[in-house]
């Protein structure tokens, strides 16, 4: 009979590898388990200039390796798998994957969110080449540019404020006539200079050859397309944390987070959650890389009860 792990883990973002690297060093017969490439969504960003020591920046695909291998380094063992479902019942949890079932005394949940995307032509082409999810990561690559913001809540607004710092346009295309943000932020954007309004409009096409040169737009009301020439979109309309394989297996919020505490403990002993996946993370690659080493600290102690 095969011994389980001490812990398994889901997902190789920087809040998976953060978790994996503390529990390998912790001695703890290790599994992380991705899907994808290791680094999760900073994957996508062309430099990240706001994780801690990089002064000159680095790519998202290169901390995501380099994270990785930090973690092997100390004995973390990682699959490349699809989790399709978990068994949480009892002391032992079993992960199911496409390649297998693995076994272990302590799940961190490190799986991440997806941001919904536009599903227009030239999004997934253009993507980390003017059409981008994080203004936080990306807004100063285009300074003295003109954008566009695609959303018409928190996020949305809050974004295109921070982009007023850097670009010297800001276009929000929002498909209604009223914005979903709260008041106070709502004021704050009627009161920014720099940020304009296009009411009743969705994105048909993200435009440009190497780089994001322009969108067109449709007005909803009348079925009307016209052109607004940009540089770069920042795509906020919401994301889908990936929980799908939790389902009537763990207490998830109504918009399909999980809930911890500030010890990323979850409703079940010995199953914990960390980075965007949980209900109230921070979307950063730094905040996520606190929640794994919050998540593997609270599995040892776990372990050693």
């Amino acid at each position: 009979m095969v011994e389980p792990y001490d812990v398994v883990i889901i997902g190789g973002g920087p809040a998976g590898l953060t978790a994996g690297l503390y529990a390998s060093r912790s001695r703890l017969s290790t599994l992380l388990l991705e899907r994808g490439l290791f680094g999760g969504q900073i994957v996508n960003a062309t430099k990240v200039e706001n994780f801690p020591g990089f002064p000159q920046g680095i790519s998202g695909t290169e901390l995501g390796e380099l994270m990785h291998r930090q973690a092997a380094a100390f004995g973390l063992e990682t699959r490349l798998a699809e989790v399709t479902g978990v068994e949480l019942e009892g002391k032992i949890r079993e992960v199911l994957t496409d390649h297998g079932g693995f076994k272990a005394r302590a799940l961190i949940v490190a799986s991440g969110s997806e941001h919904r995307r536009l599903s227009v032509p030239g999004e997934e082409r253009l993507l980390g080449r003017g059409v981008s999810y994080c203004a936080t990561c990306d807004a100063p690559f285009f300074r003295g540019k003109e954008v566009a913001v695609v959303g018409g809540g928190d996020t949305a607004i809050t974004d295109a404020l921070y982009l007023a710092r850097f670009a010297s346009r800001i276009y929000l295309i929002h498909r209604r006539r009223e914005l979903r943000a709260v008041g106070l932020i709502q004021e704050r954007a009627s009161a920014e200079p720099r940020l304009s309004f296009t009411w009743d409009s969705v994105v048909e096409e993200v435009l440009g050859g190497e780089e994001v040169e322009g969108l067109r737009l449709r007005d909803v009301n009348t079925g009307k397309s016209s052109r607004l020439g940009v540089q770069g979109v920042f795509v906020a309309i919401g994301q889908e944390p990936n929980t799908a394989f939790l389902k009537g297996k763990l207490q998830l919020t109504t918009t399909g987070h999980i809930s911890t505490n500030a010890l990323m403990e979850t409703a079940l002993p010995g199953v914990f959650a960390a980075g965007d996946v949980r209900q109230g993370a921070g979307r950063q690659a730094i905040t996520a890389a606190g929640d794994g080493a919050t998540a593997t600290l609270s599995a040892l102690v776990y372990l050693r009860a």
